[in-house]
């Protein structure tokens, strides 16, 4: 998903109002007003780049008079020591802006790298990597923009513009039944439903569902929910998958695999910023 231009700059006023606070104390006393250079984003690691537009937002934000020069765009998978954009200009706001950019570039582009590894994993089963809403509060957009760069697609971005129906409501309704009919009463949209067991799964096929989560099945126990189901309904597993075992869950014949994992455990690709 593209991320608007007016939630990038929301964002990093934001991060940049934590880091900053009144004023960068260290920068303003050691180097000169009118002091100008230029310094080298580079990713020190192989990984798939995202997050270059957040880094020349925080520059911008910094001094209009930034020149900020990207020499790869997100998605890029790139070797280590890759120099992935050039700023020039006003060294106060480079060095002030310099911890902002990097927690911003190395962050989405931990979460794009280990999505590729995903997608890598599962290639040629035809089955969809998904992300979820296990995501940094206040970043979700970023972070799906980087779960997308990294090969995998876009699930639901909030529970405005998706209907899933878990554990908990299915508790709170009584039943999967109970829980379609009132839904086909408030909402046009698609209905996926979360089964723990077949017996779910059939009562979800029986109400016409268009999807169902399966959540912490077992891949044998996934493997006749596909032949019970027979395309009836879009499957999606989740729950317990990891790079070990996500092309055992793929093979199963479920449709896709959503992975909290992309967002909520991805590690920050080592990223630097060096002064020329």
């Amino acid at each position: 998903m593209a991320v608007v231009a007016d939630t990038l700059d929301r964002l990093v006023v934001a991060a940049l109002a934590e880091d900053v606070g009144v004023g960068d104390v260290t920068t303003e006393a050691t180097v000169a007003a009118d002091a100008v250079g230029t310094a080298e984003l580079l990713v020190k690691e192989p990984g798939v780049v995202c997050g270059v537009g957040a880094a020349e937002a925080v520059f911008r934000a910094l001094d209009p008079d930034v020149h900020f020069e990207s020499l790869v765009e997100d998605g890029t998978l790139v070797d280590s020591s890759t120099v992935v954009a050039v700023v020039a200009g006003p060294l106060r706001a480079i060095l002030t802006g310099e911890r902002t950019a990097l927690n911003f570039l190395g962050r989405l582009s931990g979460i794009a790298t280990l999505t590729r590894r995903y997608v890598d994993a599962v290639a040629g089963t035809g089955v969809a990597i998904l992300d979820t809403r296990k995501t940094t509060p206040g970043l979700r957009s970023l972070e799906k923009h980087a779960v997308a760069c990294g090969g995998g697609r876009n699930h639901r971005f909030g529970l405005d513009d998706g209907v899933l129906v878990k554990d908990n409501h299915l508790h709170a309704v009584g039943s999967v039944s109970a829980a379609v009919e009132r839904i086909r009463a408030a909402t046009p949209l698609p209905i996926e439903i979360e089964c723990d067991t077949l017996a779910q799964v059939a009562e979800a096929l029986a109400a016409r569902v268009d999807a169902i989560l399966l959540d912490n099945m077992a891949a044998d126990d996934l493997v006749t929910t596909v032949a019970l189901v027979q395309g009836r309904a879009r499957l999606e597993a989740s729950g317990g998958i990891t790079l070990e075992n996500v092309r055992a869950f793929a093979e199963t014949g479920i449709d896709e695999i959503s992975v909290g994992a992309l967002t909520h455990s991805a590690r920050s690709l080592d990223v630097s910023l060096e002064l020329t």
